[in-house]
């Protein structure tokens, strides 16, 4: 078993929050935080936020099970942690789940998105993809697709690709995958909306490489697997464990079903 939830409620009331546009296409806000600890910045986000319900998604939840997945199929990620915790929003306390995350840059990187980055640097006539290929990303982006297809990540947009740049150093590296909690069953409030959910539909997405489609995605990879890891029946445990308190049964299972059924596609297109 992993350490990447703590289930011993924390107190994180100090945290100040700020509010970001949901821009999954559902109500509400998503909140994020952050604070040094031991002179290393920890970023803090919780889930769908709405100010008369309180917390009403579970946008954190979906990070550490993607964050699970992403180890076993043996993907480079940003690595997260969920906390169970006391905030405070405006006044007013909330007992929820918490993600956090370390500061990804090494010391004297800076970050720019790629959209911004495509902007200045990209030739005549050049995609998004093919710009990627000739910077000598393409295994990282077909990665990525794969996973956005497995998971239905809707927010891949272009500041959710980072570049990160070191001047001293010349040097330029793209930011390990991150930020992937609007996916899943993120638009799934209740246990009717979560059984009734169909999980192998191709539900618009916001991806800046290739198409709204994940689906369609798919067809832009060149390799025929890009995973070093493979899914198996006994991963499940491994992907829920000590979140039973997260979320329900029914939404472990459905999301589980999700998974491997997109899996199970994924390999067939594959010849795995």
């Amino acid at each position: 078993m992993d350490n990447k939830v703590v289930k011993e409620k924390q107190d994180l009331t100090y945290l100040k929050w700020s509010h970001a546009r949901n821009s999954s296409g559902t109500a509400g806000t998503l909140l994020k935080s952050q604070f040094t600890l031991d002179g290393k910045k920890i970023y803090y986000k919780l889930s769908n936020f709405d100010s008369e319900k309180g917390i009403i998604g579970h946008e954190s939840v979906n990070e550490i099970v993607v964050d699970r997945l992403l180890d076993i199929l043996q993907v480079s990620h940003l690595e997260y942690q969920l906390i169970y915790a006391d905030i405070d929003v405006d006044g007013r306390r909330y007992a929820t789940w918490v993600c956090a995350s370390r500061d990804f840059k090494e010391k004297g990187e800076s970050k720019v998105a790629l959209d911004d980055y495509f902007v200045v640097n990209r030739e005549e006539n050049e995609t998004h993809y093919e710009f990627c290929v000739r910077n000598g990303w393409q295994e990282y982006i077909d990665t990525m697709l794969v996973i956005d297809y497995l998971i239905l990540n809707r927010d891949r947009h272009g500041a959710n690709i980072e570049i990160l740049r070191n001047a001293r150093k010349r040097s330029i590296r793209i930011a390990p995958l991150f930020d992937h909690g609007l996916s899943l069953l993120c638009s799934c409030l209740t246990e009717k909306e979560i059984e009734d959910f169909d999980i192998a539909a191709d539900k618009p997405c916001q991806n800046y490489i290739g198409s709204r489609s994940a689906f369609d995605n798919l067809k832009l990879v060149k390799s025929p697997n890009v995973f070093k890891g493979k899914l198996t029946e006994s991963d499940k445990e491994n992907l829920f464990a000590d979140l039973e308190n997260a979320l329900s049964q029914t939404h472990m299972d459905k999301i589980w079903d999700m998974i491997q059924t997109r899996w199970k596609y994924y390999e067939s297109i594959c010849n795995l």
